[in-house]
């Protein structure tokens, strides 16, 4: 066997790909003067703005114990908002602060405990104001509120007659239609003709075909919606308002909608983005579609978000690339004029990572599974240990482009392998519903398949195969040491439920009103403690790893935050306490101030030295410690 420490580039510190990006998330204020981006701030994310043209870059919030994620300018450029919750706990308030003052402290917008916000609209018409959705008045339901920037004034807008999941403003900025969810699962669009007005039923989409509003024509005549109703993947369609009647307007035949472009300036629906193994750009727009592509000369990669003023002559835009992630330019296409801004990780070297490539295993029944592959650089690709990393959802996917984890294990000796499972998002409605009532057993089975392939190919040692993954992809790491114990010989499981039922009955209030169309449609509903739906329940719990503890004798690693409001402490609790009872080596790392992630970066590096400690004890690869 190679000695993998000689052949294999350098070590790469843990911290150069889980520390905070020195730069990321960049944008430019609607009137086109300024750029912001995300930077740390006593070791936090915080936003910070610079002059164009100028090095004159200040930090104007300052949220020194969580950092910030998601923010957002107002559209008279005066406000930088942005989204915090409290340890991990998903009840986020938006915040504000004011750009002209950057030593001011941030303002709590909405300071209601136990409270969560959801952004809705900044409107045009009213540059000072945001259209938000709150669960203020029922935990289960979230109203749309007028949000006066400057005084903090809410108004109701339109009150959740008891089934609304989101809402959507027109081009004026009118809270105009909303996307529903009947009692059988099924997609329920709402709209009504003035902001005032009454809300009516304009189409019902069975929940195979899906059926989400993603926008309004710019007369308002007419809603944008999200469907594959008589098509298996995801297009666009316009639903006249008055009439209900539907008009394909895109889509592609191998993936689902990914994003529309539409003019901020016009209104116009101006391109489609699909994921593929890579994304893949339908333009209706020339002028966009042209200068789409001069952006796209900048660098190698996918142009994966761009930003513009309220002219839409100035962007900034940001590249995806398997080595290189998250290069950001500026530029001016009225100059023609393009300025490199930064690249969020500068100490990585896009040489010493590895590439990600794009593969295709055949399950078992023949289903078409989309995978990625990322083999570390400067070793035979022949017998290696190998990482399965399973991603969380089960309604997400993988995708081509710059994955910290993979590189991180790619750079430590393994081979990854990377699986769109069935019941993953993109690839059509077929392929997805095909997960329904199969957690623990034909996705699983698709798992168990991947790695065959890459031992058949020659990629994997059998002996040394592990599986990692987060939220459903812990689940599914508990799965695959319980229901298949002898094929991995070694697991980590991060936020993973170990009971389905436990699981669907602690899901937060919120989300409540959508779980017929998502979990009792894929698993059922266990009912309540007090009012078990007893088949359900005895289901459920076939399915789940608690139930077969027994047969655990992989060495298992388990990481939990400990305020997670989807997957609660007590899944890792009682998984630990069983094997600890059994004598089963298991390690546990729950972390006080987190919730479904780690998201404070000391919390992220204890959690990924842990791991490469535990894996190379396990399989063999390379450790820093």
């Amino acid at each position: 066997m190679t000695d993998i420490n000689r052949a294999l580039p350098p070590l790469i510190p843990v911290e150069d790909f889980f520390e905070n990006p020195e730069r990321a998330g960049a944008q430019i204020s609607p009137d086109g003067t300024r750029i912001s981006y995300l930077a740390p701030e006593s070791n936090r994310l915080n936003v910070w703005v610079r002059t164009l043209g100028r090095d004159d870059d200040v930090c104007v919030t300052h949220d020194h114990t969580r950092g910030i994620l998601q923010y957002w300018w107002s559209r008279d450029s005066r406000w930088i908002l942005y989204l915090q919750d409290n340890g991990g706990d998903e009840n986020f308030h938006l915040w504000a602060a004011e750009v002209a003052d950057p030593t001011a402290p941030s303002r709590d917008l909405t300071p209601f405990e136990n409270v969560r916000v959801m952004m809705v609209d900044l409107p045009r018409s009213e540059p000072g104001q945001a259209t938000i959705a709150l669960n203020r008045e029922n935990p289960q339901l979230f109203d749309a509120y007028r949000l006066d920037l400057d005084s903090g004034e809410l108004e109701l807008v339109a009150k959740n007659p008891g089934n609304v999941a989101g809402w959507t403003a027109d081009f004026h900025g009118a809270v105009r239609a909303a996307t529903a969810q009947t009692p059988e699962g099924d997609s329920e669009i709402l709209v009504r003709d003035t902001a005032e007005g009454p809300f009516r039923t304009l189409r019902v989409y069975s929940n195979e075909d899906s059926g989400v509003v993603v926008g309004f024509t710019p007369d308002g005549a007419s809603v944008w919606v999200g469907t594959a109703e008589g098509l298996d993947t995801m297009g666009v369609v316009t639903v006249d308002v008055d009439s209900g009647d539907q008009t394909l307007v895109d889509h592609d035949e191998l993936a689902d909608l990914a994003d529309l472009v539409a003019s901020d300036r016009t209104g116009e629906l101006q391109a489609a983005a699909y994921l593929r193994d890579r994304r893949v750009m339908h333009f209706f727009d020339p002028e966009l579609e042209q200068r789409w592509k001069r952006a796209e000369a900048l660098h190698s990669g996918d142009l994966a978000s761009v930003s513009m003023d309220l002219s839409e002559e100035r962007w900034v835009v940001t590249f995806d690339d398997d080595r290189e992630p998250g290069v950001t330019y500026f530029i001016d296409h009225a100059t023609g004029e393009s300025q490199f801004l930064f690249r969020p990780r500068p100490k990585l070297d896009p040489a010493q990572l590895a590439p990600m490539t794009p593969v295709t295993v055949t399950s078992r029944d023949g289903l078409r599974l989309w995978s990625y592959l990322t083999l570390p650089i400067g070793i035979e690709p022949v017998g290696l240990p190998m990482v399965l990393l399973v991603h969380g959802g089960p309604w997400a996917r993988d995708q081509w482009g710059y994955d910290p984890e993979a590189q991180f294990l790619a750079n430590r000796g393994y081979a990854v392998l990377q699986v769109n499972y069935r019941g993953s998002h993109g690839f059509g409605k077929a392929f997805e519903h095909a997960a329904e009532h199969e957690f623990s057993g034909r996705m699983h089975d698709d798992l168990i398949d991947a790695v065959e392939w890459a031992i058949g190919q020659g990629y994997a040692d059998r002996s040394r195969v592990g599986i990692y993954g987060g939220s459903y992809g812990g689940y599914a790491t508990l799965v695959g040491v319980t229901f298949t114990p002898d094929v991995f010989a070694a697991a980590v499981d991060y936020v993973g439920p170990s009971s389905l039922v436990t699981l669907i009955r602690s899901f937060p209030d919120y989300w409540r009103p959508m779980l017929a169309g998502s979990w009792f449609r894929y698993c059922g509903d266990p009912g309540t403690e007090e009012e078990p739906n007893e088949d359900v329940v005895a289901d459920l719990l076939a399915r789940s790893p608690i139930s077969l503890v027994d047969r655990i004798r992989t060495p298992l690693l388990v990481v939990q935050g400990a305020n997670d409001p989807r997957v609660t402490k007590l899944e890792s609790d009682n998984i630990v306490a069983a094997l600890r009872e059994r004598g089963v080596e298991v390690d546990y790392i729950c972390k006080d101030d987190e919730g479904h992630g780690f998201q404070n970066p000391e919390n992220r590096l204890d959690l990924y030295r842990a791991m490469e400690t535990f894996l190379a004890r396990h399989l063999g690869g390379r450790s820093s410690s």
